[in-house]
């Protein structure tokens, strides 16, 4: 079964509103599920799901890592925090041959859990007053 087949069948029998990018990629904008702009991507053997959670902030930074890292440590069912080019993401990868849809449910409602639980900790950290990037 290709990638496009199986992850998309899965979105649409989880009921998600979603928009395919190219041949492997698709962003979830399901706000009812907490949900927005979570970009699932086919890579090879794996699938990644991935969300941008916020910029990295200017100040207590050390302070900031450290909350992260507890919230990696004791706090995420599914996947990790991660910084990339200046952004924190959260993101989770799946191997897509054993994947099937419960997994792949599973690490939708953990991502969605955690930016829903995790905004109040991480907000006060934002640069731009409690907005996560666009």
């Amino acid at each position: 079964m290709s990638a496009n087949t199986k992850i998309e069948g899965y979105m649409i029998n989880l009921g998600l509103t979603f928009e395919q990018i190219d041949e492997s990629s698709w962003i979830i904008n399901d706000e009812d599920k907490g949900l927005e702009q979570v970009a699932v991507i086919a890579a090879e053997t794996l699938v990644v799901v991935r969300v941008n959670v916020m910029d990295t902030p200017e100040k207590n930074r050390e302070e900031f890592y450290q909350e992260l890292l507890g919230l990696n440590a004791a706090d995420l069912i599914h996947g990790a925090y991660a910084l990339e080019e200046g952004k924190v993401i959260l993101v989770d990868t799946l191997e897509f041959d054993t994947l099937d849809i419960e997994e792949f449910q599973a690490t939708l409602d953990a991502i969605g859990l955690a930016l829903a639980q995790h905004y109040p900790i991480l907000s006060k950290y934002m640069n731009n007053g409690g907005s996560p990037p666009a």
